[in-house]
């Protein structure tokens, strides 16, 4: 393995190790209690966001993913995920106060929690690593472009969230892949 890797794959464990397991804990309580769930995040945080959607999918969740035709209206008892790692976009903002006017839980995902967006949320989940909020020049600490750091470990954390939410809801590997498409 190349110095590269072993230094981006150290940057990723230096991360996950800076994320509160508490705070985790909580937003899959908030996940595993809401009856229906939108996610949102902008550029190559959204892809990840849609990967976790669809593993919320997977368990049994109602979940959609703002921008598909079949996202879900939210409302009181419903939550809204959104990934912002530079901690505020126009886009984001005013989703935000859609949900938030509507009565749904807001759950923000962020490198970054001191903007507006995190006013906005009731639950605030800070993930520490570079985004495209702190690239460049000295602020920069990451060998990984942009915000990539900050995108892989939402994979990560992700795919932990899921693990956890499995077991709070007390779904099967099973029932999981029984939930998958055969549509492939």
């Amino acid at each position: 393995m190349s110095d590269l890797y072993r230094t981006a794959l150290a940057e990723l464990g230096t991360v996950m190790d800076g994320i509160d397991d508490a705070a985790v804990d909580e937003a899959c309580r908030m996940i595993a209690g809401a009856r229906r769930i939108g996610t949102y995040a902008g550029g190559r945080e959204g892809l990840q966001i849609k990967g976790f959607a669809m593993r919320l999918f997977h368990l049994g969740a109602h979940v959609g993913v703002v921008g598909d035709m079949t996202m879900p209206a939210l409302e009181k008892g419903d939550l809204f995920v959104v990934s912002v790692g530079p901690g505020e976009i126009s886009t984001a903002l005013a989703l935000m106060g859609v949900a938030r006017r509507d009565g749904a839980k807001i759950l923000f995902i962020t490198a970054q929690p001191g903007g507006r967006c995190a006013e906005l949320a009731d639950f605030v989940l800070t993930i520490p690593a570079q985004t495209m909020a702190n690239d460049q020049g000295g602020a920069a600490t990451s060998v990984l472009p942009m915000g990539s750091l900050y995108e892989g470990a939402l994979f990560v954390l992700f795919e932990v969230m899921v693990l956890k939410l499995r077991d709070l809801m007390a779904v099967s590997p099973e029932t999981m892949r029984g939930n998958h498409t055969n549509m492939e």
